[in-house]
Order: C-alpha cells, then sequence, then structure tokens
C-alpha cells in the first residue's frame, strides 16, 4: 500500500520570496538533478488561510522505500547546501503520513 508523506513549512512572515528563490536556484535543481523528484506528487504555497507555508506531497510505495528516499536525498551535497540556506528561515516543519483510502481517486 502505497504511503503519502505531506510535508508543510511555516515560513517567517517575510520570507516567502527569498525561499521560492532558493527552491528555484538551487533546491529544485539539485531534486532534478538527483531523479529525486520521481517521487514527489506536487509542491505547493498557501494563498488563504495559514499562509506563508511551502506544502509538497510526496508519493512512496511503502514505508521503507520512504526510509531509503530521505536517507539518499539527505546524503545529496547539492540539496544539503540548498537545504542549508532554506533552514533559517522556516519557523515550524509538520510532517503527516498518510495512506490511501479504500474509495475514491489517488495521485
Amino acid at each position: 500500500m502505497a504511503i503519502f508523506e505531506l510535508r508543510t513549512y511555516t515560513l517567517y512572515v517575510g520570507k516567502m520570496g527569498e525561499a521560492i528563490k532558493h527552491y528555484s536556484e538551487a533546491g529544485w535543481p539539485a531534486l532534478q538533478k538527483g531523479g529525486f523528484d520521481s517521487k514527489l506528487v506536487g509542491y505547493f504555497t498557501s494563498d488563504v488561510g495559514t499562509i506563508n507555508q511551502l506544502v509538497h506531497l510526496w508519493r512512496f510505495e511503502d514505508d521503507a522505500d520512504r526510509r531509503d528516499f530521505w536517507s539518499r536525498l539527505f546524503a545529496d551535497d547539492a540539496f544539503m547546501a540548498f537545504a542549508g540556506k532554506l533552514r533559517p528561515l522556516v519557523m515550524t516543519q509538520e510532517v503527516k503520513l498518510m495512506l490511501e483510502a479504500p474509495w475514491g481517486p489517488h495521485p
């Protein structure tokens, strides 16, 4: 059964532009270069409600796939250089693991 991981990063007020710049110039290229984007369902930014958030959804085959993915990503020098620039902009991080419901469409 697939596992979906929803990650929500709440940024400090006024830091979204800087975060978008870092993702555009370093984060996304590192994900693509390492082939890590293959597990990504999508990246989003909040517009109403709780704002200043980056939200991303990942799909994994199972927990072993998930753990292997994060282990490989966190060992990637290009991605970790980007992460070092992003971390000071992040106020909170929330991670939710979700399973597919037995009905309805799934990504």
